[in-house]
């Protein structure tokens, strides 16, 4: 039988070498290793589908509006998310990228361009990011500012996920050294969706370039007007959540040595939608609500849902204060009711949210902004190339 086996592959190899050569082919130096070999990786199955969107802002001086647009809806962006699900009914994870542009305060050198974030899933670190950036006048290289977005972010080669580029500003998308057209070439090798945003009018928008520079990619071309206000709507449900945000902030159990200043740093970004609207706070509570709003790397009752959690890893000194004297047993009660506690109080925020968008409803009005509506239209749309939907 081995005979036989043998005699077959060598005759296969054989027809494979003739046609080769028929063909002018030349045979690889390492034509005496097995033909097909699998790697682990490649039998490894690619992990839940992602939304992956890279934000690039232009921040010269005439921008302003547009980012506090994008401070103000990221958190309706998020919340729009808790809506959507793969073909298998599951949630798609969310990564965000920041990029600015056309600012004087950057590097000449780099085109004046800064990678303000790479992917991340942290909701909080974006925000902190978002309220960084300020604006000031300079050259705005879109064709540039594209080709170092996919040649620095981690796009990953899951053929399912959503990977999508919203680059937003007010200048000829044909500006800077590099070629627009170029980098939609790259884009579409890397299967990354280009969608541009112009801050203007929609027909000079095409005249510059915008909406080719969207449509070499099958992405989409889009005008807003970046300085109008959204116009937010008070509800009797505001204060509400507000109150139950504070209670929220109240579950989160810091570990570790970043713990103590990423617990700040939740508080402070609070703060931050505070200070631009209060309805921006409601929004960013009921994200905070979310799945979506994970902080496994900071806060130990997040952390205890992972499936590797393990209190024997946690050395004495990671934990706070309080669980220092504690025993296994009773640091598992505490996070356990931490956890109950939170599943509440979160509970809560969705149920008030829900009135709250029905008395918005009823008074026939919305509170979508601009920059919101646009990346909404272009990523729905997008998503069900790739079996994403929306309940």
């Amino acid at each position: 039988m081995k005979k036989i086996v043998n005699k077959t592959l060598i005759l296969l190899a054989v027809i494979f070498i003739g046609k080769s050569f028929a063909h002018g082919e030349e045979l690889p130096k390492q034509f005496d290793t097995p033909a097909l070999q699998i790697s682990p990786e490649s039998k490894k199955p690619y992990k839940r589908q992602t939304v992956k969107i890279a934000l690039l802002l232009d921040t010269s001086n005439s921008m302003d509006g547009l980012i506090n647009q994008a401070k103000s809806q990221l958190w309706d962006i998020v919340n729009q998310f808790a809506f959507a699900r793969c073909g298998d009914k599951s949630r798609p994870d969310l990564q965000i990228a920041l990029y600015q542009y056309g600012n004087d305060d950057l590097s000449a050198q780099e085109g004046y361009i800064q990678q303000v974030l790479g992917f991340s899933s942290d909701l909080d670190k974006i925000s902190e990011k978002l309220f960084s950036l300020t604006t000031n006048g300079g050259e705005e290289y879109c064709g540039h500012v594209i080709h170092k977005s996919l040649k620095q972010l981690d796009w990953g080669k899951n053929p399912d996920d959503l990977k999508m580029i919203f680059i937003a500003g007010n200048e000829p998308f044909t500006q800077g050294s590099k070629n627009f057209r170029d980098s939609a070439v790259n884009a579409k090798e890397k299967d990354v969706i280009i969608n541009t945003i112009f801050c203007g009018n929609y027909s000079e928008g095409v005249n510059t370039r915008w909406q080719e520079g969207a449509m070499l990619t099958g992405g989409e071309y889009m005008a807003i007007d970046h300085n109008r206000q959204v116009v937010h709507i008070k509800t009797p449900y505001d204060d509400i959540i507000i109150k139950l945000n504070t209670r929220l902030n109240n579950t989160y159990v810091s570990y570790g040595p970043k713990g103590a200043s990423r617990r700040a740093l939740q508080e402070v970004q609070d703060q931050e939608a505070m200070a631009l609207e209060e309805a921006v706070v409601v929004k960013r509570a009921v994200s905070k609500s979310s799945a979506y709003y994970n902080n496994a790397e900071w806060d130990m009752v997040d952390a205890s849902k992972e499936d590797d959690f393990d209190l024997k890893n946690y050395k004495k000194e990671m934990l706070p204060p309080p669980l220092r004297g504690k025993s296994e047993a009773e640091i598992e009660k505490f996070l356990a009711e931490k956890k109950a506690e939170r599943n509440s109080i979160q509970k809560e925020i969705q149920e008030a949210n829900a009135k709250r968008e029905e008395y918005i409803a009823k008074q026939q009005k919305s509170e979508a902004g601009e920059l919101e509506k646009a990346m909404l239209q272009a990523i729905k749309k997008q998503a069900s190339n790739k079996n994403l939907y929306w309940e």
